[in-house]
């Protein structure tokens, strides 16, 4: 914070109305080239990059492997003494002798996005048993792990989002030091996990999990992790659905929650019930179709942000009228089909008096009627059509300061809703992302 203060670096306008206060910061470039030339003066981290000398490397612990270096294994070799290194970083483009079963004091290895990266090069990592933090983000030619993953007995982090694992090997309840795993294909699907996972209570985010098969099983383990912050599961059904809300119902410091299930079926009738979640839960996502919310959502009373997808919520069953009674939701995002096609989200007068930011996707219509959401400062349309039936009330929104629209809107879509902001007397400004 006291470098917020100072101005050193700012908090990004997402995180400011996030669930968890900021989570990202953005750095000024000239503070970042002060960090960057001050680290390698003492040696605190090496960047290999384009046009770089081997000036006497041997005592770095820290190196970053820039997308410019073209170099082979000699000249790699000969400038960064790995046997000493902490932590490696690479950008760009992987090559084998990147990572060697000589680093033995490794702690982290962050190969996100970098492209290259298969399932083979992974055949040695069970070697580096001091590292903490591992990532494989984004190499979508990961599509397993080796089962020697389970000699990291030091993991503390795992995070293989957007690989093309579809299954966590068994040897994966041996890290009983994890604390974050961070798992989803490329598709929202999700990682089908061993039995066991109970044996893993330093676990504090877990997801996304596919429970569809093992079902009941899984939520039995599930219900023993009494650290767990943050969950997210998919493949919920009718069958395992109750089995899911009682498991919830026993995690005493969860704070964001995603519950999603794909198909027509999808989440309708697998959550209903009268159940009471933890007072700690910040965050939830529905993803899946619902038609009527749970009658536990009013309950959370704590909850900051919200979101629902393909829930094809109908008014029929006054679901904005239940969502707008929250007392401290900041953040609502009614993305693609969140309500039934042909009707209206209708805001009433003194609904959702905290509400800060507002995003609406496509095939979602709202209505904003006189006093609703006096507190909205952002709204954000997300490929969504524009028009007097899919959106109104604009000049009502009193403390609105910017639209911000992504996708393509045509000039008559444009028009309207400049019009519609020029009646809103705080003159909110039009924005495309």
């Amino acid at each position: 914070m006291e470098l917020i203060n100072r101005s050193m670096i700012l908090p990004s306008r997402e995180s400011i109305v996030g669930a968890n206060g900021i989570v990202s910061c953005q750095v000024h470039d000239l503070i970042r080239e002060i960090g960057v030339s001050k680290s390698m003066e003492e040696n605190l981290v090496f960047t290999l990059e384009e046009g770089c000398s081997s000036n006497s490397q041997a005592m770095v612990r820290h190196l970053a492997i820039s997308s410019s270096w073209k170099g082979d294994k000699s000249e790699f070799e000969s400038m960064v003494d790995i046997s000493r290194l902490r932590s490696v970083t690479c950008f760009g483009e992987w090559k084998s002798f990147f990572v060697s079963n000589k680093m033995r004091l490794l702690r982290v290895l962050d190969l996100e996005d970098t492209t290259g990266v298969y399932t083979r090069h992974l055949k040695h990592i069970g070697m580096l048993l001091h590292l903490r933090y591992l990532s494989l983000r984004g190499c979508g030619g990961v599509a397993h792990l080796p089962d020697s993953i389970g000699n990291l007995r030091q993991l503390e982090t795992l995070d293989i989002r957007g690989t093309c694992i579809l299954m966590l090997p068994k040897t994966i309840i041996k890290l009983q030091k994890l604390q974050h795993l961070r798992a989803r294909c490329l598709i929202f699907y999700g990682v089908l996990v061993p039995r066991g996972m109970r044996k893993l209570k330093a676990l504090q985010t877990l997801g996304v999990v596919n429970i569809g098969r093992a079902g009941k099983v899984i939520l039995q383990d599930i219900k023993r992790l009494s650290q767990l912050r943050k969950l997210r599961v998919t493949g919920i059904n009718k069958e395992n659905g109750q089995e899911l809300c009682s498991a919830i119902v026993g995690l005493s410091r969860v704070e964001s929650l995603l519950i999603g299930s794909e198909g027509e079926p999808g989440l309708c009738g697998c959550l209903d019930g009268e159940f009471s979640f933890p007072g700690t839960l910040q965050s939830l996502k529905l993803y899946g179709n619902l038609v009527k919310l749970p009658e536990w959502v009013q309950g959370l009373k704590n909850l900051v942000k919200l979101k629902l997808r393909s829930t094809m919520l109908s008014e029929d069953h006054d679901a904005m009228q239940l969502l707008g009674k929250l007392p401290n939701l900041v953040s609502l995002h009614l993305l693609k089909k969140s309500n039934h096609g042909g009707q209206v989200f209708r805001l009433h007068e003194g609904a959702f008096p905290s509400l800060v930011l507002l995003e609406i996707g496509t095939y979602v219509s709202v209505k904003f009627e006189q006093g609703a959401i006096p507190t909205l400062e952002l709204l954000k349309l997300l490929h969504m059509v524009v028009n007097r039936d899919t959106l109104s009330g604009l000049p009502y929104l009193s403390s609105l300061k910017e639209v911000a629209v992504e996708g393509y809107y045509d000039g008559s879509e444009m028009a309207y809703l400049r019009a519609e902001l020029a009646e809103n007397p705080n003159r909110p400004v039009l924005k495309t992302v």
